[in-house]
């Protein structure tokens, strides 16, 4: 049966579990998201969020509170006498008497196979740390940082090709057909919940620009997942050596490659570069305040041989 929802989420992430929720019957109630902030070519205009503008098409009202704490807040939320509330990305923490204020509670989609990856950045650092595979998740929620009962599950194989952009693309599409499958399950009352394990609870910590820089004395595969789980934001990046301007590179793509020599040396000329053990070749880069570029584009332009060196 279609439920009454209250939808809360902000990042391109979210959009289509919004989308597909309204696709099958579900009344969306409201629409939370974060308030829009200042963008534009000069920074001077407001940019809603990806949800907002969303929301604004399929003419729901739209919410942007600063904070859920307060009592306007619970009870504004409370007088939409949701069934249920969805959470995709919203970024902001639900109080427990928010959470307490749905007749059915509050279901979050998690880009992790919890307990693994706990936290802000599960998709980045699942690849990162060169995990085989990621998934997404739907939990009830509690006052815990990730911690709630898990419902549903689905899981995907990260290859080495695999940026986070990729990764962020399929499971958005997957997390909205899971929650999709979840909200029916809860509307005739077949939901069943599982506690998390208490083992292999891992932590995603926000990703520090510090980070993205590039150690070339690493393994090629540990550099290429490194490269992979930081693109296209942050963008991991090196420096190549002698040249004097726009030297930062960041690498968005790359493959592992044959190939020795001393970290960071330029091994050839289609941008095979040296790494602690093994070899990456550059597919896809961005020099400094340039546009993102194939690498033979960019070679086009800046000639390197071998003996070249990235820092």
């Amino acid at each position: 049966m279609p439920l009454r929802l209250i939808f809360m989420g902000t990042p391109d992430f979210s959009v289509p579990t919004l989308l597909e929720l309204v696709a099958h019957g579900h009344e969306i109630v409201a629409v939370y998201t974060r308030a829009p902030k200042p963008g534009g070519r000069r920074g001077l205009q407001l940019q809603p969020t990806p949800v907002e503008e969303a929301a604004r098409k399929l003419g729901v009202p739209v919410l942007t509170p600063k904070s859920l704490k307060t009592e306007e807040a619970l009870e504004q939320f409370r007088a939409f006498d949701a069934d249920a509330a969805v959470v995709v990305a919203y970024g902001m923490i639900l109080p427990q008497a928010i959470l307490d204020a749905p007749r059915l509670g509050c279901y979050n989609l998690h880009a992790s196979l919890l307990p693994r990856w706990r936290g802000a950045a599960p998709i980045n650092r699942a690849i990162m740390a060169d995990d085989a595979e990621s998934g997404v998740m739907v939990m009830k929620m509690d006052v815990g940082l990730d911690t709630g009962d898990v419902a549903m599950a689905e899981r995907l194989a990260i290859t080495d090709n695999m940026t986070a952009a990729d990764l962020h693309d399929r499971l958005s599409r997957l997390g909205a057909d899971l929650m999709v499958r979840a909200m029916a399950a809860l509307g005739r009352g077949g939901l069943q919940l599982k506690k998390q394990s208490e083992d292999g609870v891992t932590y995603a910590a926000k990703i520090d620009k510090a980070e993205a820089r590039i150690d070339w004395s690493k393994p090629a595969r540990t550099v290429l997942r490194h490269i992979h789980g930081l693109s296209p934001f942050p963008g991991a990046w090196a420096e190549l050596a002698g040249v004097s301007e726009n030297a930062r590179v960041k690498i968005l793509r790359c493959e592992l490659a044959k190939g020795s020599g001393a970290p960071g040396e330029v091994l050839d000329d289609q941008l095979t570069i040296a790494c602690g053990e093994g070899a990456i070749r550059i597919i896809e880069l961005q020099r400094e305040g340039k546009a993102r570029m194939q690498a033979v584009d960019f070679l086009r332009g800046v000639p390197m041989k071998a003996g070249a060196k990235f820092t």
